[in-house]
């Protein structure tokens, strides 16, 4: 049964998350007091971010292809569309948000051999980096209005500024994430650093994802 499929999917995750195989991370991987004897109990709390990441990543992924459906549509079919050229500074971003995926992963991974001050450095730059992409953003809304491109002047722009908003928005859900592990004390919370950065990263990536095929739907749209 389909219903059956999806909850045999969240379990392979959550194990995933747990430390593959019931493989517990190395003590001390936090800096709160955060020791194994906490990482059983913590598995209902994990079990739900991990679910409540799908179905928000399912959810976002289904809004995203209606709008890519009727943006292919009209793309195809509507004698007013104007061609657009995307301003330099969306490449630039691009750069940004993709470094910030591997500067999160290389902070996982100080993260997994307990070196908590490297990490907290790390994950800050991955911060960081997505702060940037969305400033970057705003630039790029700048250059559209400077050439006499608004959300009202044609189909092509209307999209641009909706995709970008759209995307920019739930990247600032992200942000707020990646701020919480980064400021939050974890020696009383019901699951670890490890888990909260872990389920963080999977949002992020996924938002990085998003913004390569948009890129792409606008880039070769035009």
């Amino acid at each position: 049964m389909p219903g059956t499929t999806i909850v045999e999917d969240i379990e392979l995750i959550i194990e995933d998350i747990g430390g593959g195989g019931g493989k517990l991370p190395p003590a001390g991987g936090d800096d709160d007091g955060d020791s194994g004897r906490r990482r059983g109990p913590q598995l209902p709390a994990a079990r739900r971010y991990a679910t409540a990441i799908l179905i928000a990543i399912v959810s976002i992924v289904m809004f995203f292809m209606a709008m890519a459906s009727a943006y292919i549509y009209l793309r195809a079919n509507s004698n007013r569309w104007v061609p657009l050229h995307l301003p330099w500074i969306v490449w630039v971003n691009t750069t940004l948000l993709l470094l910030s995926s591997g500067v999160m992963e290389l902070a996982r991974q100080r993260l997994a051999r307990a070196d908590v001050r490297r990490f907290r450095r790390l994950w800050f730059g991955a911060t960081t980096l997505g702060i940037l992409f969305l400033a970057g953003q705003l630039v790029a809304w700048r250059q559209f209005v400077l050439a006499g491109f608004y959300v009202a002047t044609n189909q092509a722009s209307s999209f641009f500024y909706i995709f970008t908003g759209l995307h920019g928005l739930h990247l600032l859900g992200g942000i707020c994430a990646l701020l919480y592990v980064s400021f939050r004390k974890f020696d009383k919370a019901r699951v670890s650093r490890t888990v909260a950065a872990e389920v963080a990263s999977y949002y992020w990536h996924f938002m990085d994802g998003l913004w390569i095929f948009l890129l792409a739907l606008l880039y070769f749209g035009k």
